[in-house]
């Protein structure tokens, strides 16, 4: 499925619950990826981790997947000696997606922030933000994505940006997901309806919030902006608290089927698109598909 329209994905979401992917960097980081590399030029470099995670996925459930291009921007690609591989790397990546996802689900190209000290921006640098998330769009609709999605994005101004950047490169629908606070706030102090009307204005196709804290403090996130917009409404929560895991490592406080039943009231919330960011896993994203269906099933019932 390539180049869908915004029409036909908008047709897709009716009446459905879909079901996105859950955690990768993560994944990665287990599979061997220092944490101080290119990881996009490490998945180049070990694709087979990259296409086994993701069939995974598929497996479990996914209607959607995330191509592996979360920062191959040319300003986080530049820090690495890659700036001038945007379009190359873009496309391959995707390529690997494609490979994982067959013809069971969607692959969305995936942007995120252009720079990790983020700053607001004067009218001539939110110029070259947005030129500089045209080139990546413009290499990730090449490359045959079905859909876009602008996540974890920590400014409303920088995800307006790559929502705008989208509408004048290409005709793919776009998903825009900002992740909050602890105060349900962004790093700007800007409120998740605002957030929604704003993005909803600028074309977004979706709207919601991902990472940064569990389902049950999403909640109130996902309420606020299915009053603020009739945009569908995109969810993907971490797997709850984080702990200190063994070695360093990182652990969640939710189970997979502690993770599914948070979700219910996220559903019910308003939200129809819906994953896992941090801490969820394969078995995650099946218990979710496993919860989508029932709850489809006894809608049909009344």
């Amino acid at each position: 499925m390539f180049f869908m329209k915004k029409e036909a994905f908008q047709f897709i979401i009716e009446d459905n619950i879909l079901i996105l992917d859950g955690a990768t960097g993560s994944f990665l980081l287990a599979a061997g990826m220092p944490a101080d590399v290119c990881s996009e030029d490490w998945v180049l470099h070990h694709p087979d981790v990259l296409i086994n995670l993701q069939k995974q996925y598929v497996s479990a459930g996914s209607d959607i997947i995330y191509a592996p291009t979360f920062t191959a921007n040319r300003a986080k690609l530049a820090e690495h000696g890659f700036a001038n591989d945007v379009r190359q790397i873009n496309r391959q990546l995707v390529e690997l997606s494609r490979e994982a996802a067959g013809s069971k689900a969607l692959v969305a190209g995936d942007l995120s922030m252009t720079s990790s000290s983020i700053v607001l921006f004067e009218e001539e640098e939110y110029s070259e933000i947005k030129e500089i998330y045209r080139e990546q769009i413009k290499a990730l609709a090449d490359a045959g994505c079905d859909l876009l999605i602008v996540e974890t994005m920590m400014s409303l101004q920088e995800t307006l940006a790559a929502v705008e950047a989208a509408g004048e490169v290409c005709d793919l629908p776009v998903m825009a997901s900002l992740t909050f606070e602890s105060n349900g706030r962004t790093l700007y102090g800007e409120k998740p309806e605002t957030c929604a009307k704003a993005l909803t204005d600028a074309g977004a196709d979706v709207v919601g919030a991902n990472c940064s804290t569990g389902p049950d403090r999403m909640l109130s996130i996902i309420e606020e902006m299915r009053d603020a917009t009739n945009l569908p409404i995109l969810a993907k929560p971490n797997a709850g608290l984080p702990m200190p895991g063994p070695n360093g490592t990182t652990k969640y406080d939710l189970t997979d089927d502690s993770f599914a039943i948070s979700m219910m009231s996220i559903i019910e919330a308003g939200a129809n698109i819906i994953g896992g960011c941090c801490g969820t896993s394969p078995s995650y994203i099946e218990k979710l598909q496993c919860l989508a269906q029932n709850m489809a099933f006894t809608s049909k019932k009344s």
